[in-house]
């Protein structure tokens, strides 16, 4: 069946009734890898910066490089609004499909600096320089790969389904962390410590690139939306200004991402090192509870968003809010004291089974708030600066609070934008009962 033509606004309905359950798959999929590898590149920079730290800044103590790689972990989200915007416009404007092909480009060129850049006893300032202007482009390719994969994925679902199908993004997204830490692992098993941190660091960020190459092959195989290719002529007035008429749901955007995504980022990238720096367990140790709880967290995604699909979008953001809000402060402090591998392990799967509330479903219930024409946009952008001020910033100030002997700050921290968040859950409609998203 031929593709269909991206760049037209009115394409005929004949293609899009031809989508059976299996092509509808065959997309599903080809958008899913090229999305697992994207989120591959964007963390191995956090699952390997324990080694390269070093390489990359002057001599110090291992929080003050730990500090230095993770504000650079922050510029990188700097660039997710602008990815969000440019790529939410160009999705709305000329298809899906062509936007997450650009995506994964930029990300390929961001690994591929990564693995390349000398050191820092080499190339002096030169090498944080480069490194940030990778983080730069992997944050342009990350900020636009959300918005357009949220809503690939939740047009090319049937209504009956789309909480489940949906839910692949973060299953992506999870298995390419996953990904990250298996290479470590790999890694750590077959190289001494004194070669992963001289050069062996530097193989995941190769690999990236090469993947990308192949995600980029397997998009060119996508089909485009049901919804795109039938979407009413684009309105004359910016695509912004058609943006700005949503207020209610550009604020619902926000309020419902940042207590989730800080959360996550809590108990996913942050994790690792406070294992290690705070627990004071072995990276080796740290390294299989991340990967452990990730699997099984991986797991849950697809099985929550169907159930979202029964009984509603709304009730299990609450139940993420609620329990997010009393289990934080409890969870890391006693975490905090805990010493044996399986303690840490069941502590981590408690908060991840809490906050798979909200990322198993955050993805379809932010396309389904607005209309096609609009909609990479609207779940992009205002997505894209949640996680830049919340997300971004997680391990910078979790790390920023343990440098000043106040830990459990960060605590109250996260339980206080997860409270926050529970309100929009609260004051929200049911977007499985009112979605905008009108094709199936």
């Amino acid at each position: 069946m031929a593709i269909p033509n991206t760049a037209s606004n009115g394409a005929t309905a004949a293609p899009a009734a031809e989508k059976t359950t299996g092509s509808r798959l065959k997309s599903i999929f080809s958008g899913s890898v090229g999305n697992m590898v994207e989120w591959y590149d964007w963390y191995v920079y956090a699952a390997f910066s324990l080694y390269f730290a070093k390489v990359f800044f002057p001599k110090g103590d291992t929080t003050a490089q730990l500090l230095n790689t993770a504000a650079i972990f922050a510029v990188g989200f700097l660039m997710r609004p602008i990815g969000g915007w440019l790529m939410g416009l160009y999705a709305d404007r000329k298809g899906r499909k062509a936007a997450l092909m650009a995506s994964v480009l930029l990300m390929c060129f961001g690994s591929l600096i990564i693995a390349l850049t000398p050191g820092y006893e080499t190339i002096g300032v030169g090498a944080p320089i480069l490194l940030v202007l990778a983080r730069l482009l992997q944050g342009l390719s990350v900020g636009g790969e959300y918005g357009t994969s949220a809503t690939y994925l939740s047009e090319m679902a049937t209504k009956k389904s789309r909480g489940f199908y949906s839910s692949f993004q973060y299953v992506t997204l999870i298995s390419g962390q996953l990904i990250a830490l298996g290479v470590l692992i790999v890694l750590q098993q077959t190289l001494t410590t004194e070669q992963l941190n001289a050069w062996g660091w530097r193989i995941p960020f190769a690999i990236g690139a090469l993947c990308a190459v192949v995600a980029l092959f397997l998009r060119r195989g996508m089909e485009e939306t049901e919804s795109f290719t039938q979407k009413k002529e684009a309105p004359k007035e910016s695509l912004m200004r058609t943006l700005m008429r949503h207020p209610k749901e550009l604020m619902t955007v926000v309020g419902l991402t940042m207590g989730g995504t800080l959360a996550f980022y809590t108990y996913t990238t942050y994790m690792q090192k406070y294992l290690v720096n705070t627990v004071g367990m072995s990276i080796t140790d740290s390294t299989t509870i991340s990967a452990a709880t990730l699997f099984l967290f991986m797991v849950l995604q697809p099985v929550i968003g169907a159930l979202s699909d029964k009984i509603g979008r709304r009730p299990i953001l609450i139940a993420f809010g609620v329990l997010g809000t009393l289990c934080t402060v409890p969870i890391l402090s006693t975490l905090h004291t805990i010493q044996t591998w399986w303690g840490a392990f069941f502590l981590i799967m408690a908060a991840l089974i809490i906050v798979s509330g909200y990322t198993s479903i955050n993805a379809v219930v932010k396309a389904e708030l607005f209309p096609t024409e609009i909609r990479a946009l609207g779940v992009g952008l205002p997505y894209a600066l949640t996680v830049s001020i919340f997300g971004g910033t997680a391990e910078y100030i979790a790390l920023w609070f343990k440098s000043i002997g106040m830990e459990t700050g960060y605590y109250w921290y996260v339980t206080a934008c997860i409270a926050c968040s529970l309100l929009v859950y609260v004051f929200m409609k049911d977007t499985r009962k009112h979605s905008r998203i009108e094709t199936d």
